[in-house]
């Protein structure tokens, strides 16, 4: 195997046995990206275009109706309020880049994918869905990191930072998507093998194992070296070219599921403790400060969410009970509450990532103001959670 840098952001890789991949690095925010991609194809003439996009970011990068196929109740009785909170900081962050350069996100990567189309070329989309990288991610991630990862990406779409000549010139050598993961694993630490290694890993293999004697891949920048160090080593055996397991969010800890009974497990076992010790008075009495404390958070949460009045209300009920049920929450509840109270209108679609990357905009963006509720009323519920022990362990 021999590698080629043709010239910048663009390597030659020939194997053995006459095969070829040309790997284009690109930035996903830079015209001379868009004009890279086609005259590379132009004049490598590929049996195949490989691309660093899924299926589902292709079609809604293509789709400009993607809205109406988006049903916002199912994301969160799915629970999925925290990816689609993810996403749309992500959105909003490229597109702020994109602003400055006056590229669409992306662009270059469409282009690959409509010069396949308009010449017949078979094309391959070689990235891993984002949804399971995020969930991937979730998922070896502890409370206090899941927080952190939230806090990263959201700051990152809500940075006013002033992006100076210099700034734009490196963004145009890297991935924003990249960037912004990059700057999540510098924060997180322990999940940067999902959020980079395993990235690297899966496009390259993917990108290695796709039919095709000469394929050209568009790729972030940002993968280059990684990607070609992959190829590398799956072209002497060196590791497996099976990806089936970073493929798949894993599956729940036994332990995990344990311990999402342990605090409801608790408060009864701390109730019943006070009924044995004072009588059913006092166990009533413990039983109604868990729920003033638990209740009284949340409606405090909601009402900074400014959620709807009847929203707030029946957040604040819930909650206790919901406090006590390890399959349910309450910001899946106050979520779906709210775009049933605010049904969100097609501009709010439309304007996500716009309005994603100002405070005002989350409230005014009615599908963002429901992300708002979903977040605050689950931490209101939190913290009335962890204030009602010290109040209940007083009253034994």
């Amino acid at each position: 195997m021999e590698i080629e840098n043709i010239e910048s952001n663009v390597n030659r890789i020939t194997f053995d046995d006459g095969k070829e991949i040309i790997l284009i690095g690109t930035a996903h925010i830079s015209q001379g990206s868009v004009e890279l991609v086609k005259k590379t194809i132009d004049e490598e003439n590929p049996d195949r275009i490989c691309i660093e996009l899924d299926e589902q970011r292709l079609k809604s990068k293509s789709d400009n109706q993607k809205w109406e196929n988006m049903d916002i109740k199912k994301v969160f009785k799915e629970g999925r309020g925290f990816f689609l909170l993810a996403n749309t900081a992500l959105a909003s962050f490229q597109k702020r880049m994109g602003e400055h350069t006056g590229i669409k996100p992306g662009e270059e990567i469409l282009s690959a994918a409509g010069l396949a189309k308009e010449r017949n070329i078979p094309l391959s989309l070689c990235d891993r869905d984002i949804q399971t990288t995020f969930r991937r991610a979730w998922a070896k991630s502890s409370l206090w990191n899941k927080c952190k990862l939230l806090a990263t990406l959201i700051s990152a779409a809500f940075s006013d930072e002033e992006v100076t000549e210099q700034d734009l010139e490196d963004l145009k050598k890297q991935d924003t998507l990249e960037t912004m993961l990059n700057e999540v694993a510098k924060e997180l630490p322990t999940v940067k093998e999902v959020l980079i290694d395993e990235r690297d890993r899966y496009l390259a293999t993917s990108i290695y194992k796709a039919e095709g004697n000469k394929k050209v891949a568009v790729i972030g920048a940002g993968h280059m070296g990684g990607v070609i160090r992959t190829i590398e080593k799956l072209s002497k055996n060196e590791i497996s070219d099976d990806i089936a397991e970073i493929a798949s969010v894993p599956p729940k800890k036994k332990s995990s599921k344990y311990l999402s009974y342990i605090i409801p497990t608790l408060i009864v076992l701390l109730v019943i403790l006070g009924i044995a010790l004072n009588g059913w008075d006092q166990g009533i009495r413990m039983f109604l400060y868990w729920i003033a404390a638990c209740a009284g958070c949340t409606l405090l949460a909601s009402v900074l969410a400014l959620a709807h009045p009847i929203n707030i209300l029946l957040s604040a009920v819930t909650a206790p009970f919901f406090a006590l049920n390890p399959v349910l929450g309450v910001g899946m509840l106050s979520g779906i509450l709210e775009v049933t109270f605010r049904k969100p209108k097609v501009k709010d679609f439309e304007n996500m990532a716009d309005d994603a990357g100002t405070l005002k905009g989350w409230y005014r963006n009615r599908i963002l103001h429901a992300l708002v509720a979903f977040i605050l009323s689950s931490i209101g519920s939190m913290i009335g959670t962890f204030v009602a022990f010290p109040m209940l362990i007083a009253n034994l």
